[in-house]
């Protein structure tokens, strides 16, 4: 370790050339030197290797760009295809539905009016056979008030008058008044 401390000492400069080394007067002319061969060769590396890759990466990258703008219009156009479809079945569909509708419609009103029109035969059968049983308890009623009456009438004329009435005379008389009241 003596020996590093000795060359540390030995290179050390004397206090006149105090400040950066750059700024040695004595030294420029190397330094320009060396500059102009540096940036000759990063000019060099730069013209040759990194600019080209620059430009290459720029291209790849503006063409990949425009066959996505290519392909993005292509599926705009696509999208736009498949709405026109869509709103065509659509508009399709619900005129189909109404359609249906309209016909089921119909149909239930079909169907109602024959269930009506049943009905009002049925109702019609009912009354008719309802007024022909009328009719015969009513024609069963006449009978039986006839009888009721002819035998009431010699009833009352043997009790009035003492005389027995027969039955067939009693018919007569009912009868002859039944035609005088209608």
């Amino acid at each position: 370790m003596a020996a590093a401390e000795g060359t540390v000492e030995s290179t050390a400069e004397p206090a006149e050339h105090a400040g950066l080394p750059q700024m040695d007067v004595g030294t420029f002319p190397s330094q320009v030197f060396w500059l102009a061969i540096t940036f000759g060769l990063l000019f060099f590396v730069l013209w040759r290797k990194t600019l080209p890759m620059i430009a290459g990466a720029i291209g790849a990258r503006r063409e990949q760009i425009e066959g996505d703008l290519g392909t993005a219009e292509t599926l705009r156009k696509d999208a736009a295809g498949a709405l026109a479809g869509y709103e065509s079945a659509l508009a399709s569909a619900r005129k189909g539905a109404v359609q249906l509708a309209n016909d089921n419609r119909k149909g239930i009103q079909t169907e109602i009016d024959q269930m009506k029109a049943a009905a009002d035969a049925t109702a019609q059968a009912s009354a008719a056979e309802a007024e022909r049983r009328i009719a015969a308890e009513r024609a069963k009623a006449v009978v039986g008030v006839r009888a009721a009456a002819s035998s009431a009438a010699a009833d009352i004329v043997e009790r009035l008058l003492g005389m027995p009435v027969s039955a067939d005379e009693a018919d007569r008389a009912v009868a002859a008044v039944e035609t005088k009241g209608a």
